[in-house]
């Protein structure tokens, strides 16, 4: 059985400007990281950094359709993110971020299963608050 965690939220904002909001480094910096290296390109490795908490980890962009979909793995893992994100009209957006990679014999499982969980909720909650009413919550999470 495969392991994975999966987030979804629905966004009032037409599907590129949600995209943009996760390529562009600047708006990125306004809801989930402080900043990156680069801008999200397919082939290209990133670092994003949390310098609220001196933190930063590579990601390897593995796949990006405009306005459909981002895939990454987290460097040093097996974990791949999906990020798919769907225009049911022009107005809104549906994000789904899923995470897979884990087995059944990862120390901590269920431990990294909700941590990860946890994170994705929190990262689309700043995303909708930041682009729908243009407030920043990003690195207010408290462990």
């Amino acid at each position: 059985m495969e392991l994975h965690v999966n987030a979804k939220i629905k966004i009032v904002k037409p599907v590129n400007e949600v995209f943009d909001a996760f390529i562009d480094l600047k708006k990125m910096s306004n809801y989930w990281f402080s900043s990156d290296s680069a801008r999200l390109e397919q082939g290209r490795t990133v670092t994003l950094r949390y310098e609220e908490y001196d933190a930063q980890v590579d990601i390897e962009v593995l796949k990006i359709e405009i306005n459909k979909k981002i895939v990454f793995k987290w460097a040093g893992t097996e974990h791949v993110v999906t990020i798919s994100l769907n225009e049911p009209d022009n107005v809104s957006t549906t994000i789904e971020v899923d995470q897979r990679g884990w087995t059944e014999t990862d120390e901590d499982l269920v431990s990294q299963l909700l941590d990860n969980k946890e994170g994705w909720v929190y990262m689309l909650t700043c995303l909708k608050g930041y682009l729908e009413y243009g407030v920043i919550l990003r690195a207010a999470l408290v462990k």
